[in-house]
């Protein structure tokens, strides 16, 4: 077996501790690293299984001194069986294209994502982005990554209202779901949990085993729908391990993006 070595080392910073935008009164800080040109697929696929999540050519993840409720989290595509209520999101959205595109941005993307941004995380972090820094977001990067493009049927011959959009890297053992938004007046296709559905079943397709969700973070309210899907691994000090299941009279279905 030959072992990829990276043509440059790659070289890990912190960043100043700053306002923890999931937990009130905590503090957050991050450990990053630059993702290298010529080696950045290969570097992504090994930080990603490390717990780290891509944002255009950075990885990064919690470094936190006083808290660890960030856990990276994926979900084992093989073993992995919907669920009454996830088989009705998808029956609900049967009627929706799915595309995939490259990783190049538009303008009908963006739209879409100020009008998510503006109705899901007002005053958010995201919510001043700028139709560059956008572009910046999607194409800025070295990795196998795509866009999934969600839309209504057509009504006139071309193409149907975007409704939904996934930026998602493909991995060696999976996919990556880096961030998705969807239309806002749409709560009753619970797109955020469609979008996973559909995905797990993307990788299915293709024989990949994990499909990656980034962060759970516990005690978070907009965090707990990614803790609702089982079966779960999470990536404790031991490696990665499974999550026990939860009691199905706690599980509701729940719709979000990010």
């Amino acid at each position: 077996m030959t072992q990829h070595v990276p043509h440059r080392q790659v070289r890990f910073f912190m960043t100043a501790t700053a306002p923890c935008p999931y937990l009130p009164g905590q503090m957050e800080r991050k450990v990053f690293a630059n993702l290298p040109f010529s080696d950045g697929a290969w570097v992504n696929d090994e930080l990603t299984q490390a717990g780290f999540r891509r944002s255009q050519n950075i990885a990064y993840r919690p470094a936190c001194e006083t808290c660890d409720a960030c856990v990276s989290v994926r979900l084992p595509v093989r073993e992995f069986v919907f669920s009454r209520n996830q088989r009705k999101i998808l029956k609900r959205n049967a009627d929706l294209s799915r595309d995939l595109v490259e990783a190049e941005a538009t303008t009908e993307q963006f739209d879409l994502l100020r009008r998510y941004l503006l109705a899901r995380h007002p005053g958010g972090g995201m919510t001043d982005m700028g139709w560059l820094d956008y572009v910046a977001m999607v194409e800025d990067t070295a990795v196998r990554t795509h866009l999934i493009e969600f839309r209504k049927p057509s009504v006139d011959g071309g193409p149907g209202d975007l409704v939904g959009v996934c930026l998602t890297d493909l991995l060696g053992d999976g996919l990556s779901m880096v961030y998705s938004f969807f239309d806002p007046d749409l709560d009753r296709r619970s797109l955020g949990v469609f979008a996973i559905l559909d995905h797990l079943r993307q990788a299915a397709t293709v024989d990949l085993p994990y499909l990656y969700l980034g962060y759970w973070v516990r005690g978070a309210a907009r965090m707990e729908y990614k803790a609702r899907f089982r079966p779960m691994d999470a990536l404790t000090r031991r490696g990665w391990e499974r999550l026990p299941d939860i009691p199905a009279t706690v599980l509701v279905d729940q719709d979000s993006g990010g």
